[in-house]
């Protein structure tokens, strides 16, 4: 049986500027868990999702601590993306939560206004630059002074949720905390 440990981290400093306050993920990427995302994302299990909101809401502490939250906005991906792959892994995360939880799920806020490479294809060093400027920003007024929870499902570098957390910034919310299922 897997044990879910929340975790909580202050922000690396690693890059040249912070634009997210906190990181919360449950597991670390190895193992059976990165096995079971690699299947969501990849292989068409859509119904791990479920599963994954299990064990991030199991635990009383982090439960309370997403219950703090005024909007939820998963990682947005491209129109050719989840044409491929049939969805947003991160949207089907963050709307669960959110239903469980009765808080926003904001899924149009933040949007992918540029096709990438995959970031999993890249070595760490190039994926910051890689992702500048792939995000944008809409309906920013419903952000501001809000607390943001930001989904995605795995911390590899940080520099997506970094990216996405710079864009979110230009709306001014109080707060921008990330949350994954599990960092590597």
């Amino acid at each position: 049986m897997l044990e879910a440990q929340a975790k909580f981290e202050i922000v690396d400093s690693k890059f040249k500027e912070n634009f997210f306050d906190t990181h919360l993920f449950v597991f670390e990427y190895q193992g059976i868990i990165r096995k079971l995302i690699l299947d969501y994302k990849f292989n068409e299990k859509t119904y791990l999702y479920k599963s994954f909101v299990n064990f991030l809401l199991k635990n009383k502490k982090f439960f309370d601590i997403l219950k703090s939250y005024d909007t939820i906005i998963p990682v947005p991906i491209s129109r050719k993306r989840k044409k491929e792959r049939g969805y947003n892994q991160c949207f089907l995360i963050s709307k669960e939560i959110g239903k469980i939880l009765e808080i926003e799920n904001n899924d149009y806020s933040l949007y992918k206004c540029k096709d990438i490479v995959a970031q999993s294809t890249l070595k760490k060093e190039e994926r910051e630059q890689n992702i500048k400027g792939a995000y944008g920003i809409r309906k920013a007024d419903k952000l501001k002074d809000k607390k943001i929870l930001l989904i995605d499902d795995i911390y590899t570098t940080g520099s997506t949720l970094n990216e996405c957390a710079r864009v979110l910034k230009k709306a001014k919310p109080k707060e921008i905390a990330c949350l994954t299922i599990a960092k590597d």
